[in-house]
């Protein structure tokens, strides 16, 4: 059945209840939004920022053709936008956070590909101070969500020999109105595994205090504050930052009030499920994760989560060789008019629909 024609992605789910007769059973109706992340692997413009490392990027590292390569970069992310999501709910995400962008301008650009205009999508943008020049932020469509605050986190890491700072991506918080109702979105890109995973795992863990801190803040004025926290982590679900600083459970029925739901856990523990490979093995480092009021059932007259994906459609993925079904990344010696190295992630939410 083909949803596209519902206004505002209303999606209608048939749900039977046991207490009643055939006769008797009733129709509810649910609208349903999609919230997503996506690392958009590296998406700098052509134009030299003397602020920045930019020349280190691969398009900056191009002798010829950067204005061609970066129009079809652009194209292909927001076509990927474009399309997460679309299948169930007739629409692009209500909100998506992404990261390695190197600044406003080329979310602008992305926003006003062909493909996304008519979603007339708002974006929240900080710079970051990091070494590499890349930032997250938060696009959202105008007509499902109204942000009401926003601001950027830093996040402390040292080296570890000079014990000198070393500057990376700010998180981003965005508190606003999903249809009228009070979300609040923490959106990050965790310090790499540059030197090994063990060496490099107190910087994630330091990210993962500042996630953690925020929440906490949120939830000592609201304890019912529907709270997401997404981004690429650099860790797996099972890693300690995820479950030991974040405490994020895997288990619905665990999660009590102001603690975490990560429904990736339980994805990453069966064979072959990942957002990025490396070395043939495969990482689920692309997450999100939220408070208890969004899992309880007993009742929808608020958003409440529905379903957990990875957004890893056919064309995203390597056709051949020895990267076969891995992430069609844009970069590999040279533009490859790929997309990402890492797959989208997202969840839907739903909310009962009043008869009218």
């Amino acid at each position: 059945m083909k949803l596209q024609h519902f206004p505002l992605a209303i999606v209608c789910f048939l749900i039977a209840f046991s207490g009643f007769s055939q006769e008797e059973k009733k129709e509810k109706r649910f609208k349903i939004h999609t919230v997503a992340f996506y690392n958009l692997e590296n998406l700098f413009d052509t134009v030299n920022d003397t602020t920045k490392f930019d020349e280190r990027s691969p398009i900056m590292e191009m002798s010829a053709n950067r204005e061609e390569v970066y129009a079809k970069k652009v194209h292909n992310m927001a076509r990927v936008i474009a399309d997460i999501g679309s299948d169930v709910t007739g629409n692009s995400p209500a909100v998506i956070g992404v990261c390695e962008i190197e600044n406003r301008e080329v979310l602008v650009d992305v926003v006003n590909d062909p493909l996304l205009l008519g979603r007339d999508y708002g974006i929240v943008h900080y710079e970051s101070p990091d070494d590499r020049g890349i930032d997250v932020a938060l696009l959202y469509q105008k007509k499902l969500f109204r942000p009401i605050s926003h601001s950027s986190h830093e996040v402390k890491i040292y080296d570890d020999k000079t014990r000198k700072r070393k500057q990376t991506r700010d998180q981003l918080l965005v508190s606003g109105e999903l249809d009228g109702e009070l979300i609040h979105v923490i959106v990050n890109h965790w310090p790499s595994r540059s030197g090994g995973e063990a060496r490099s795992r107190p910087k994630r863990v330091a990210a993962a205090k500042v996630s953690k801190r925020l929440t906490d803040s949120l939830q000592a004025i609201d304890p019912y504050a529907k709270i997401f926290i997404m981004g690429d982590l650099n860790d797996d679900p099972t890693n300690d930052s995820v479950k030991k600083v974040i405490g994020a459970k895997s288990d619905k029925s665990d999660v009590g009030l102001k603690e975490i739901y990560n429904p990736y856990e339980n994805m990453f523990r069966k064979s072959g499920y990942g957002t990025t490979a490396w070395r043939d093995a495969w990482s689920l480092f692309d997450q999100i994760m939220f408070t208890q009021p969004l899992i309880e059932k007993e009742d929808y007259s608020s958003f409440r989560f529905y379903k957990a994906g990875i957004y890893n459609k056919v064309y995203l993925t390597n056709p051949r060789g020895r990267w076969k079904g891995y992430p069609l990344r844009s970069w590999a010696g040279g533009f490859t008019n790929g997309f990402s190295d890492h797959f989208p992630v997202y969840v839907y939410l739903i909310r009962e629909v009043e008869d009218q």
